[in-house]
């Protein structure tokens, strides 16, 4: 999900009178001033307010987001059906399914561009409400079209850009309203802030991964399309739940002036003025290299999906029990994370869990040469076994990327470099799929030659290595599980 995955600029704050997002909505002051009478029904508000998960308060703001990272992890619902479909429907080789991939990313490398708008062009008085709303309705459209007139690779490829798109900004959205308090906490409570999103994404990959599957095999593609379809309208739904005071004089409907173009192109000037000032320190700059780096190694995905599925006779049906199986391990990741992991160094996190990932991604070339088969182990139970260890740690190894991007961010741009850093680091990874794709045609793999597929594997997970002996580019330390110390941090981040 990417996946799995930007922030409008720092304008974009909130109100004097909304709640925090790390707050229940409970003032001590309301029981100080309540008659006795309304002890009881305060009581029962504040324990339903003080209501956690992964230690974050479950605020409506809080429960907002979490319900469109939900949303995120239950569009996976369609991941399989789209695979299937360009491979048996449309008839695609793994390289091409590997560039539409690819191009179907773009819209999450210009993420800051959906800051500028949101916070310079509220709709109907809201900069965050109006688009949560309209994220929704173009994800749903964009679905609606592959279910009905959708039948060619390009108008794949477009509908699935169009699905991104809705994601992506309401990406930017809920991601402003995590990182204004992330920036100022430790790593420890801005770990857990990540992992309430990752987590709520994990359990809506947990919901969709069996039906993703089985539903393919009895209804078919087209079926699985027009059901998903119906998912992005909860984005729209929760956006009742953001609390926002209404941007008076501003655009709403039909009222555009000129006041508003000139304020929207000043305003995004001025964004771009600060971004650039921000991302050219030395101490936010380097470690967006190296993640750059990390994440722009190729990877042999959608050859192995043809491989599993032509060679090896996977079934939708397994595929999905697969896919519920690996999205229970991200779940477990981000616990592991959250529970053990979150005040460990990053330098340690990033060197362990790539050196670990890269050897056992090498067993994937036990699969393809079908020596497991020699130890009496069925291709099925390993796939299922090899899935589950390398998600759980590509999970762990994420979640600090998303901690450091956030606590980089310095004061007054803290939003709109966030969506940057997470732009780069998902241009890196858009690259290394288009690599990938292009060591896939080079060593000749297709939908039905599998020859030098043991070769591919080898060279992508040897590349992971190559950007560890970078790790000096990031901070030497910014873990600090105490809150008490966030103003320190905060000075260590700037």
């Amino acid at each position: 999900m990417s996946v799995s995955v930007a922030i409008p600029p720092s304008s974009l704050r909130r109100d004097p009178s909304s709640e925090p997002l790390l707050d229940s909505g409970y003032r001590r002051g309301d029981e100080d001033t309540a008659v006795s009478s309304k002890a009881a029904p305060l009581k029962k508000k504040y324990a339903i307010n003080t209501m956690k998960c992964f230690g974050v308060e479950l605020s409506p703001d809080n429960i907002a987001v979490a319900m469109v990272y939900f949303v995120q992890g239950v569009l996976g619902l369609s991941r399989i059906a789209v695979n299937f479909y360009l491979k048996d429907d449309l008839h695609l080789d793994p390289a091409e399914t590997a560039i539409i991939s690819g191009v179907s990313s773009l819209p999450w490398l210009v993420k800051p561009l959906y800051g500028f708008i949101s916070d310079s062009v509220p709709l109907f008085g809201y900069r965050r409400r109006s688009y949560l709303v309209l994220s929704g309705l173009l994800g749903a459209l964009s679905w609606s079209l592959m279910a009905t007139f959708v039948a060619s690779k390009y108008g794949v490829a477009f509908c699935i850009l169009l699905g991104s798109l809705s994601v992506a900004f309401s990406d930017v959205v809920v991601d402003s309203m995590v990182v204004e308090r992330a920036r100022g906490e430790s790593q420890s409570m801005s770990g857990s802030l990540q992992s309430l999103c990752w987590g709520s994404s994990a359990f809506g990959s947990i919901v969709s991964s069996y039906f993703s599957g089985s539903l393919v095999g009895t209804y078919g593609v087209r079926f699985v399309f027009g059901l998903t379809a119906l998912l992005p309208l909860i984005t729209s739904a929760v956006a009742v739940l953001v609390k926002e005071q209404p941007v008076y004089g501003s655009m709403s409907g039909h009222n555009i002036s000129s006041d508003t173009n000139t304020g929207f192109i000043a305003s995004s000037k001025s964004s771009i003025m600060q971004l650039w000032s921000a991302v050219k320190q030395p101490n936010v700059l380097l470690p967006t290299l190296f993640i750059f780096l990390w994440q722009a190694t190729p990877h042999s995905e959608s050859a192995m999906f043809y491989f599993t599925t032509n060679k090896l006779g996977f079934t939708p049906e397994f595929l999905g029990r697969v896919k519920l199986v690996t999205s229970v391990a991200s779940l477990l990741g981000v616990g592991l994370y959250n529970g053990y992991l979150k005040t460990v160094r990053l330098r340690k996190i990033f060197l362990a869990t790539t050196v670990v990932g890269s050897t056992l991604g090498l067993t994937q070339v036990v699969l393809v040469t079908g020596l497991n088969r020699r130890f009496g182990i069925s291709d099925e139970w390993f796939s299922i076994g090899d899935s589950l260890i390398l998600t759980v740690l590509g999970q762990v190894s994420f979640m600090p990327v998303l901690v450091l991007a956030a606590k980089l961010c310095p004061e007054g741009v803290e939003a709109t470099l966030f969506a940057t850093l997470m732009s780069i680091c998902n241009a890196g990874s858009v690259l290394g799929g288009l690599m990938g794709a292009g060591l896939t045609q080079l060593f000749g793999v297709t939908k039905d030659r599998f020859d030098n597929l043991a070769l591919l594997i080898i060279l992508c997970n040897l590349s992971s290595l190559l950007p560890l002996p970078l790790l000096c580019l990031l901070p030497e330390d910014i873990a600090n599980a105490d809150s008490k110390e966030a103003d320190d941090i905060e000075m260590k981040s700037n």
